[in-house]
């Protein structure tokens, strides 16, 4: 089974940089018939008020939303700090699940390139899907067959409205 886990701050702040936005149901089945993922774990910084439609919405169209947990007064609204999570999340997954056979990971941040390197030595990496070309220096040493922008997929997967 291939599962991806997707830092959702990066991918909203990373494709919304560059003037466009995910429509999340293309990129759901874009997944599914591309590498096809089974799982796909969308991490969020905290519950926001206001987006339960989203959050509702997201989980029909197959996301299993990850939210953080946070002390009232360091919520914040650009911050979520799911680095973390995320990576737990991810080696939880291995040591719990004898079906993985690869797993996906959705974000330029840095903070995931030891993750990257391990999932390569372990032979359990799909790719790292950047948001755009504005990503960490540290995963040019992976090379093409590990790593792949959004950008150029962008038709397949933009929002149009």
């Amino acid at each position: 089974m291939n599962i991806a886990f997707i830092d959702e701050q990066n991918l909203y702040y990373g494709t919304q940089k560059y003037g466009w936005r995910v429509d999340y149901k293309k990129f759901r089945i874009y997944l599914r018939d591309k590498y096809n993922i089974e799982e796909v774990y969308c991490f969020f910084g905290y519950v926001k008020a206001g987006k339960t439609d989203l959050y509702n919405t997201l989980q029909q169209i197959g996301y299993i939303l990850q939210f953080k947990d946070h002390n009232e007064k360091m919520l914040s609204p650009k911050k979520g700090n799911i680095d973390v999570d995320l990576v737990f999340s991810v080696m939880k997954a291995l040591l719990k699940r004898s079906d993985i056979e690869k797993i996906f990971i959705v974000s330029g941040d840095g903070d995931y390139y030891k993750l990257v390197n391990f999932l390569i030595d372990e032979n359990k990496f799909g790719k790292i899907l950047f948001p755009n070309k504005n990503k960490s220096s540290l995963y040019k040493s992976i090379g093409d067959r590990y790593a792949m922008h959004l950008s150029t997929i962008k038709h397949k997967i933009e929002r149009l409205n």
